[in-house]
């Protein structure tokens, strides 16, 4: 562009040189061969005379020069401007840069610490739950033996019910094997007849619903429960 402006000058100011034409006479006679000779003259003339003044012609120093200089200084000027705002939005981006991987940092931190605290809440419940399922198994046994107690219970209750509205015959139940001991210490060893089943007794000992209320080697053993009273010994057992 710079070239094209110089030689845009350089004709401009070739306009302005002017070159001498020779005259020439009018001839009034002359033909037209010698008309157009002298205008070809005339245009070689003036087209040397055009390409001198452009070599002959110094842009160095000119006001296009001056101008030229002047806007690219200001385009120069206009890129510095331009690289230095570059400049600090690269400085920003890089500022942002280090403080977004800061608060990721951050939040991954927070994330582990949450995560263990998680893993060790969830630790605390498991060990709570597993409590809670050996207290509710203690519980469970301790209900079944306090029912299995109760219906035991029952059951004693109930045969001892029934043995005492039964009146039993001692001399049909039971048979005497011996007497053992001395004074008040004596005890006695029975044999139940239906299942051939051995008891040690003693004074004061129940046996089926009876007390027994003494010992001895002349009458044997007596059973009483208040209101009947039995007696088993040597002569009556079978």
């Amino acid at each position: 562009m710079q070239n094209k402006l110089k030689l845009f000058v350089v004709f401009f100011m070739a306009g302005m040189i002017s070159v001498p034409v020779p005259l020439y006479a009018a001839d009034a006679t002359a033909n037209d061969v010698d008309s157009e000779i002298a205008q070809e003259d005339i245009a070689m003339e003036l087209e040397t005379a055009n390409a001198d003044a452009v070599a002959a012609y110094d842009m160095d120093g000119s006001l296009f020069q001056q101008i030229t200089t002047l806007e690219q200084e200001k385009v120069l000027m206009e890129l510095e401007k331009e690289r230095a705002q570059l400049d600090l939005e690269l400085d920003r981006l890089a500022a942002e840069k280090i403080k977004l991987h800061m608060e990721i940092d951050t939040l991954s931190g927070r994330a582990e610490q949450q995560q263990q605290e998680l893993e060790n809440a969830q630790a605390e419940l498991e060990a709570e739950a597993a409590r809670l399922e050996r207290e509710k198994e203690q519980l469970a046994a301790q209900t079944e033996e306090l029912k299995s107690g109760a219906v035991n219970k029952v059951q004693t209750t109930s045969s001892d019910t029934d043995d005492a509205g039964s009146k039993i015959n001692f001399g049909e139940k039971y048979r005497l094997i011996n007497v053992v001991g001395a004074g008040t210490q004596l005890q006695a060893t029975i044999e139940d007849l239906d299942t051939g089943q051995n008891k040690t007794i003693s004074v004061g000992k129940v046996v089926d619903g009876y007390t027994v209320k003494s010992i001895s080697l002349d009458e044997g053993i007596v059973f009483t429960d208040g209101t009947d009273t039995q007696t088993l010994n040597i002569t009556k057992s079978k």
